[in-house]
């Protein structure tokens, strides 16, 4: 790169987040991750020095989203990679679910998604070039019982990247999505003996992945190298779909 090249990771204080924050750094990027806390912003802005910094984020509040954007530009800082990566869960089974459980995972997990791309999109337009990455989720495909709110909002996701790429391709613009499958996180560390052995029965290779796999594959859909790549939705999940 001539110049260093601007990327936001939301989410990026933990897990799969911080990896792909890590990875994108290491690559060359300066790095903007978000957090829900000030905390959790300061620990980003800690671990990445010069390299990149945490500011607080809420996607579901436009206002949040909008005040966040105007920290990144006060730096003088347009970024031209956007990894929606933050999201949550109100795991219920439907008959038990509160509509306020639907509504805070779809406002958060999809509308934020929109909210974050949409401020960022017209600065990515007049580059003209771009990457926009969606982490999903293996369940978006295959369904999860308990989890109709989480899954409705990563399948909204692959769609959401479909119709953005058709919409920014001329520009030099790609779209994908990342759907991770069950991925070594402090999430699964609390699953039961029980629980994993379950899990690893249904995934050919036998193990979960790892944060660094999928930060790995994210790497690879912002480089140039990937530029014939848009509008599709990038498996990572051991083969669990093979069964």
């Amino acid at each position: 790169m001539s110049e260093q090249r601007v990327a936001l990771v939301t989410g990026a204080s933990r897990g799969i987040g911080a990896a792909i924050a890590e990875r994108l750094a290491a690559d060359g990027f300066f790095v903007w991750g978000s957090a829900t806390s000030e905390a959790g912003a300061e620990r980003i802005t800690q671990a990445f020095g010069d390299q990149g910094s945490g500011l607080v984020m809420q996607l579901q509040s436009l206002a949040s989203v909008n005040a966040a954007i105007e920290q990144i530009q006060g730096h003088g800082h347009v970024p031209q990679v956007i990894i929606n990566n933050a999201g949550i869960t109100r795991d219920n089974l439907m008959l038990r679910m509160s509509d306020s459980d639907w509504q805070d995972v779809l406002d958060t997990n999809l509308g934020g998604t929109f909210r974050v791309t949409k401020a960022l999109l017209r600065g990515l337009v007049k580059s003209r070039w771009g990457r926009v990455i969606n982490i999903g989720s293996v369940v978006g495909r295959l369904g999860n019982a308990g989890q109709t709110n989480y899954v409705t909002s990563k399948a909204g996701l692959e769609g959401f990247t479909r119709s953005l790429a058709l919409e920014v391709g001329s520009r030099g613009i790609t779209v994908n999505a990342v759907a991770p499958g069950f991925i070594e996180t402090d999430m699964t560390d609390q699953l039961t003996d029980l629980q994993r052995g379950a899990m690893l029965e249904r995934i050919p290779l036998g193990r979960m992945g790892q944060a660094a796999e999928i930060a790995a594959l994210v790497s690879f859909l912002c480089s140039e190298e990937a530029g014939y790549i848009t509008g599709q939705t990038l498996q990572v999940n051991g083969g669990l779909f093979l069964v």
